[in-house]
């Protein structure tokens, strides 16, 4: 009976672990799931906690210091000296050997040190700060990309899902015709062409669904370690994929302002240029002198047995306060070349940050350019898919009525199903290219 009791707990609680994965997921529930789970959004986050703690450690180098140390020594064999005899009665010019000390002596001592000034140390806090803000940026550059590439695997598994869905119904049809054709010709009414050429057709067809299929299993698994589950995980998404195609078509994007300070990659060129500001300061810090203060207090005790555990012990105590004042004087022209190196290092900084600026414009241009098209196209895609299966259709009549050829349907089929596929990438372009305007621009919205 107990084993059977420990049994069903661990199978409810495994059971009730595996429910904190969801199983189905619309784009913008994918998207929230992969913000908290993915592998480098988390680790982005881990970043920032760390780089607090960093804040805080060199912060804590300017606070007071406690340090305690106990010293123990046995002198296996005493250390002699040598005094003037006469001290002890004897002949004037003769030395005699003497021992100082006892054999056993412990030192105990506590000591605490506070830093007054240091120009470093200053520059150090104003770092940690920098820091931990290009650590924030570098986590929302990366919930950007973990949006961005959510969005595409979704978008990659829907796609898979249409293909697939799309060349078993063409198979469908074609196994219709075939069969069809096949009794026509076995009627002597139709020529063995005609049947060879669907066999062909059909062949491709299936040949392209196996691997739709593989492709599609590749899709999920892809979308899966996008998100941070096993990437076997069995998950469903419950959009299709003209349904999000639509959702993604939104004009007012392509009228946003080309603000490019509000972009990501801007703010963390901009904390590359601080940060070779502060480099700077760091160098010129090193040429003000270090101040600092400290006090101690002890206790010492000598014995020539160990009894420095025992109550009768005798202590001497001991106190002692002070400051150290560290002054740089001359270093052979070692720091000045430091500060001419920070210097250059700044200025290429302030290069880099203008052809940063430069280079945004120029890429929100580009995907603004890029979404426009793969809208227009889309556009154009519907029609001529719609175009394709008229076509088709009439070439099938025509087959069937006998005043088309089997070329002539097999052309019809081809440019139908390149049609198709040709809607759906179209489908994939605008639902991909609307992602990469927002992540550059950094302007993302809700699906």
């Amino acid at each position: 009976m107990k084993n059977l009791s420990i049994f069903i707990f661990l199978v409810c609680f495994s059971f009730g672990f595996a429910q904190d994965i969801p199983t189905s997921f619309t784009l913008q529930e994918a998207i929230d799931y992969a913000l908290e789970n993915n592998r480098n959004a988390k680790n982005a986050a881990r970043d920032i906690e760390a780089a607090k703690k960093q804040k805080w450690e060199t912060t804590a180098t300017g606070l007071p210091q406690i340090d305690a140390n106990i010293n123990y020594q046995n002198f296996l064999k005493q250390q002699v000296s040598v005094v003037p005899a006469e001290f002890f009665g004897g002949e004037p010019g003769e030395f005699a050997e003497v021992i100082f000390g006892t054999k056993q002596n412990v030192n105990a001592t506590a000591t605490l040190n506070q830093l007054l000034f240091d120009g470093s140390y200053l520059v150090g806090l104003q770092s940690a700060k920098v820091f931990l803000e290009i650590s924030k940026n570098a986590k929302e550059k990366t919930d950007l990309e973990v949006r961005k590439a959510v969005i595409n695997a979704y978008g990659n598994v829907l796609l898979s899902e249409e293909s697939v869905t799309i060349f078993e119904k063409n198979i469908a049809v074609l196994e219709k015709t075939l069969n069809e054709t096949t009794k026509i010709y076995e009627n002597g009414l139709e020529e063995e062409e005609s049947v060879e050429q669907l066999q062909i057709t059909l062949s491709n067809v299936q040949s392209s669904l196996n691997n739709a299929e593989r492709l599609r299993e590749i899709a999920y698994q892809m979308f899966n370690i996008t998100l941070g589950i096993d990437y076997k995980t069995n998950v469903t998404l419950t959009e299709d994929l003209e349904q999000l195609t639509e959702k993604n078509i939104s004009l007012e994007v392509l009228e946003l302002k080309n603000d490019v300070t509000n972009t990501i990659d801007y703010k963390i060129a901009e904390n590359d240029k601080t940060s070779k500001e502060l480099l700077l300061k760091l160098e010129k810090s090193k040429a003000l002198p270090r101040l600092s203060a400290f006090i101690n207090g002890g206790y010492l005790g000598f014995s020539d047995e160990f009894t420095f555990l025992d109550r009768d012990q005798s202590w001497a105590g001991f106190s002692a306060f002070g400051f150290n004042l560290d002054i740089p004087i001359f270093s052979s022209g070692g720091r000045s070349a430091a500060t001419q190196r920070a210097k250059i290092n700044l200025e290429k900084s302030k290069d880099d940050l203008t052809e940063t600026e430069q280079m945004l414009k120029l890429q929100i241009e580009t995907a603004k350019s890029n979404y426009r098209f793969a809208t227009e196209d889309y556009n154009n895609k519907k029609q001529n898919l719609a175009l394709a299966e008229r076509i088709e259709s009439k070439n099938q009549t025509k087959f069937f009525e006998g005043i088309g050829s089997s070329f002539e349907l097999r052309q019809a089929q081809t440019q139908l199903y390149t049609a198709q596929q040709e809607l759906l990438q179209a489908m994939l372009d605008v639902i991909n290219n609307k992602a990469e305007l927002e992540t550059i621009t950094n302007n993302t919205t809700n699906f």
